[in-house]
């Protein structure tokens, strides 16, 4: 049995190509004492693997040039030595784009399938899902009554934002790109108004649908989408950092926003955040997440593509925005 794998082969300058990556092929090795052999499905495709891949101080150190690139994955154990884990229980974790990943367990997580389907675990019961939860509700503090403003709004993470802000009483503002994604996050998801950024003006947008202002702009994009909304923050407003993908493939600097001394003006905040920061608390936000999904309260497509040799063409779609919702990699059948 043979295990393909995708490994960082250089580190790219702007948008990555294909010859970043190699694919490589190992023989499959058998668990030892304390590890498990974890039979990967699906591949998560998250903005931030571009971040991984630079040589440079993070939350996590860069992935090695010549290791199996990093990312979440959901899949079966199909042989066990390790005590906390059984052969046929489903877990998910940074399995990295491989077909077979062996592990001692660290940083693995059983799931219940009982709860939803398996690739939900990677979506709205996953890593975007509880950013969404904890970057709203935590770092955002919502309250009910209040208007949010998301943008990367058709996205994993910002479909759950704009869902949990309408959970919670709140009117939710979506900024995406294109009609489809505008009368997705609109017409299925329940935002109150959808700005699309690249027809619409973004000032004249964010004036109209929020008229009261903004209490809540949680940020996916940085950019100019930031700097437009920080036009518009209510005094007290709050602006979660979850990340800037407009950013992430510059060659040079990063644009910052210019409008920052709303801010001041406004006794306004910005803060950054990461999900591993509420990991006491993951249990507790799923079993709520869960409900809502029961209840039909939380929705989400998913944008799936076969094959790990696909896996670069894929990458690119986080950066084209060919996809809706969650965007995964089927590795195994």
């Amino acid at each position: 049995m043979t295990n393909k794998q995708i490994h960082l082969a250089k580190r790219p300058e702007g948008l990555p190509g294909a010859d970043t990556w190699s694919l490589e092929e190992h023989p499959v090795v058998p668990p030892e004492d304390g590890q498990l052999l974890i039979k990967q499905h699906y591949i998560s495709l998250d903005p931030a693997m571009r971040g991984w891949m630079r040589d440079r101080k993070s939350y996590v150190p860069p992935v090695p040039v010549g290791d199996v690139m990093r990312a979440g994955t959901v899949g079966e154990v199909i042989a066990s030595r390790h005590p906390k884990f059984a052969v046929g229980g489903f877990v998910t974790g940074m399995g990295g784009v491989q077909q077979y990943c062996l592990t001692d367990g660290k940083g693995w997580r059983k799931i219940d399938l009982s709860l939803a389907p398996l690739t939900t675990f990677l979506g709205r019961m996953g890593m975007p899902g509880l950013t969404a939860y904890f970057g709203l509700l935590k770092v955002g503090a919502l309250k009910s009554g209040e208007t949010v403003v998301v943008s990367g709004a058709a996205g994993a993470v910002g479909s759950v934002v704009g869902q949990i802000a309408k959970i919670k009483g709140c009117r939710a503002v979506g900024i995406a790109g294109g009609p489809e994604k505008c009368a997705y996050i609109k017409d299925v998801l329940g935002f109150d108004a959808a700005i699309d950024y690249k027809a619409d003006n973004l000032y004249a947008g964010l004036k109209e649908h929020c008229p009261d202002g903004i209490d809540v702009y949680f940020d996916n994009v940085g950019g100019e989408i930031l700097d437009a909304a920080l036009t518009r923050l209510n005094r007290g407003a709050r602006i979660p950092i979850c990340g800037a993908i407009s950013q992430y493939n510059a060659a040079g600097r990063m644009v910052g926003p210019s409008n920052y001394m709303s801010l001041l003006v406004n006794r306004a905040r910005m803060e950054g955040f990461l999900v591993f920061d509420f990991v006491a608390e993951y249990d507790t936000a799923l079993r709520e997440m869960a409900g809502w999904m029961a209840a039909g309260q939380l929705k989400g497509e998913e944008t799936i593509v076969e094959g790990i040799e696909n896996f670069h063409a894929t990458f690119l779609r986080l950066f084209s925005g060919e996809k809706i919702g969650k965007l995964l990699l089927r590795v195994n059948v």
